[in-house]
């Protein structure tokens, strides 16, 4: 073996060998924690679409003889501002109003996707079909959409907003 031989197998040896290894394990890092990103993303996504759904159900549904704690209730699944605003409303005019005019109203989801998610907040699209029975009256149904807001608060999704579309 000559002298430059020997240079070129040191050189491969002590410093591209080397080199590769780390490399490879930097890309392998990069990609457990892109996997790992991945997997969390979508279990926030899961998790917040079932909070969203449940959420607005428990948000439209109610009858004249249980209106005060139904939606009383359903503030607990609620943050922040949204969460002064809904109280003020159902409070002001929604539950005086079920017990007066006998208003009862049965809301179900056909159908709910996420619009975004991380780790601790949310958007979630919500297909909202209501029926809502006026006294003795026949009852009327509505299709529309909301996007539901959500922050994660301890470790309970809760809704922060609530803008129909």
């Amino acid at each position: 073996m000559t002298e430059l031989e020997a240079k070129r197998q040191h050189v491969v040896v002590y410093v591209l060998v080397p080199l590769l290894v780390m490399c490879l394990a930097g890309g392998a890092g990069y990609l457990k924690y892109r996997g790992g990103s991945i997997v969390e993303a979508q279990s926030a996504a899961t998790s917040s679409i079932q909070a969203a759904t449940d959420g607005t159900i428990a948000l439209l549904s109610y009858s004249p003889d249980t209106a005060q704690a139904t939606l009383t209730a359903a503030r607990d699944r609620l943050t922040g501002s949204f969460r002064d605003s809904y109280m003020s409303l159902t409070n002001d005019v929604v539950i005086p109003g079920a017990k007066e005019k006998k208003i009862s109203a049965t809301a179900t989801v056909p159908a709910a996707a996420s619009v975004s998610a991380s780790e601790n907040h949310a958007v979630v699209l919500v297909y909202v079909d209501q029926s809502v029975i006026v006294g003795d009256g026949a009852p009327s149904a509505t299709a529309s959409a909301v996007q539901v807001t959500l922050d994660k608060v301890g470790s309970q999704w809760l809704i922060s907003g609530f803008d129909p579309k």
